[in-house]
């Protein structure tokens, strides 16, 4: 089976990501795809493994295998979390809502150590701009603003917004770069510092509902199983009776 057909027949849920899902999109934006697909149960039966993600087939377009993205979101990556809390949904089967279902049982404190963590190597990334360049690249800076005020607002709510909301023309103005760069790195530092506060009286479990996550999985896995697939020779190979036991 080609990649791209796991993401044509097989997504349970896409949205789209980015500015646009941010609330910061303007006229040059692109949109940003984002997706979940499950591949075939039989898929797995064989040495070859469906791939854990792939890009494309549309461009600016990136999905994940189920498991892996329930890996991911379990250990609190920022980049899959905020895809699960789109406020751009553009397509969820019954398999997919039940994923967004499961929201919250991906949120733990472990957000606050895997946020930080993510804004410390973009800030490595953005000091050395201003290392070589005198300034950083503006539009990055504003992203990383953004997610250290994501995390301060998740740790303190329990709730992960991903629309900026109010906030968008103060972020704008960095990416213009009208804002010096000594006042967003204070602004920066001063996010980075109110994390740990945050995250010591956060409302967030201090770990996510990995048991619930998994009974989801198995769940889906075995209803894939079950299915036929009759436009798809290489599902049909693997499941194919008159294989078994042939030399």
């Amino acid at each position: 089976m080609r990649p791209e057909s796991l993401v044509t027949d097989h997504t349970i849920y896409a949205c789209v990501m980015g500015s646009r899902a941010f609330g910061l999109a303007t006229e040059a934006s692109d949109t940003d795809l984002r997706g979940v697909f499950l591949a075939p149960t039989p898929l797995f039966w064989g040495f070859d493994k469906p791939p854990t993600h792939v890009e494309g087939p549309a461009d600016e377009q990136f999905s994940w295998e189920l498991e892996r993205f329930c890996e991911l979101a379990l250990r609190g990556n920022p980049n899959v979390l905020e895809c699960l809390h789109s406020p751009l949904v553009e397509y969820a089967d019954a398999t997919g809502r039940e994923l967004l279902s499961l929201r919250g049982a991906f949120l733990s404190r472990r957000v606050h150590e895997t946020f930080v963590r993510y804004a410390h190597g973009q800030r490595r990334k953005l000091d050395a701009d201003v290392r070589a360049h005198g300034a950083p690249r503006w539009k990055h800076a504003m992203h990383l603003l953004r997610l250290l005020m994501t995390a301060g607002d998740l740790l303190r709510t329990g709730v992960l917004t991903v629309d900026v909301g109010d906030r968008r023309e103060e972020l704008l103005e960095v990416k213009r770069g009208e804002v010096p760069w000594p006042e967003v790195e204070a602004r920066m530092n001063r996010l980075t510092a109110e994390a740990g506060p945050a995250a010591a009286h956060s409302p967030l479990p201090e770990d996510p509902d990995r048991r619930r996550v998994e009974a989801f999985l198995v769940r889906a896995r075995r209803a894939s199983a079950l299915q036929s697939y009759p436009d798809e020779q290489v599902v049909q190979g693997v499941v194919s009776p008159r294989r078994v036991g042939q030399t």
